[in-house]
């Protein structure tokens, strides 16, 4: 963006079009993301208890990313089929991912206290939830309904800064990092880990255990394979075998 602007300034301001230069982009850093093990996963997610620990559970069973999670609404949820849309995602796009069976049935009890504190809400008069303004306009009644509600709502009502309406949001991102943080702090993992590091190992663990390349990519939602091809060096294996270290010949 930084070119273009000096292009443009250059040609149009200055009248001194730089058409005789060659530019060449820097090429971005190939960096491998940080994965957990299977039994990392495990007691990081054993010391995240409630609604945390339901999320995390919920990321690393479905590979979402963060905000998808946490922007889940209960009409996205589908227990009789064992799956979730994600709507929205990067690039607008919508998918379906498995709803791992592990964490059904604690999801279903969750709801049944957000459909409590809904209801509460509603009583009072606050119960109407964020909609994009063209489905609000679509739908006006949508608001108040269950099924838009979100799965992961704040527990403290704030204020729309948009439209003034008092409305209870989704939890906020940086509680969920820092829970995760603090979690891998306490089972005595020395990785740097971030809310992303458990999509990262959903994705690694499914090539681990054989499955398509493109099927990942799609559970992903990548547009190009060779961003999921990331996760086959993570296993230190490019091509069919994993390299062995002559160490261990």
């Amino acid at each position: 963006m930084a070119l273009n602007a000096l292009v443009f300034f250059f040609r149009e301001v200055l009248d001194r079009p730089l058409d005789d230069l060659k530019f060449s982009h820097a090429r971005r850093r190939d960096r491998l993301p940080v994965v957990l093990t299977r039994d990392e996963v495990e007691r990081v997610l054993a010391c995240m208890e409630g609604t945390y620990g339901l999320i995390g559970g919920l990321l690393y069973g479905t590979g979402m990313r963060v905000m998808e999670g946490l922007r889940l609404r209960v009409g996205d949820l589908d227990f009789g089929h064992g799956s979730i849309l994600i709507r929205n995602g990067k690039g607008n796009k919508d998918r379906v991912v498995p709803l791992p069976k592990r964490y059904a049935e604690q999801l279903k009890a969750h709801l049944q206290n957000v459909e409590a504190l809904h209801a509460q809400d509603l009583k009072a008069g606050v119960g109407a939830v964020y909609l994009p303004h063209a489905l609000a306009r679509k739908l006006p009644n949508a608001p108040r309904e269950w099924i838009w509600q979100y799965v992961f709502p704040s527990s403290q009502l704030s204020q729309d800064p948009s439209s003034g309406q008092i409305r209870r949001h989704h939890l906020h991102e940086s509680s969920l990092g820092r829970k995760i943080h603090r979690a891998a702090s306490q089972a005595g993992i020395a990785k740097r880990i971030t809310s992303h590091v458990l999509r990262h190992s959903f994705a690694t663990h499914l090539l681990e255990a054989g499955y398509d390349i493109r099927t990942v990519q799609e559970l992903l939602e990548h547009a190009d394979v060779s961003t999921t091809m990331i996760y086959t060096h993570v296993l230190n294996r490019p091509g069919a075998l994993p390299v062995k270290s002559p160490a261990d010949f």
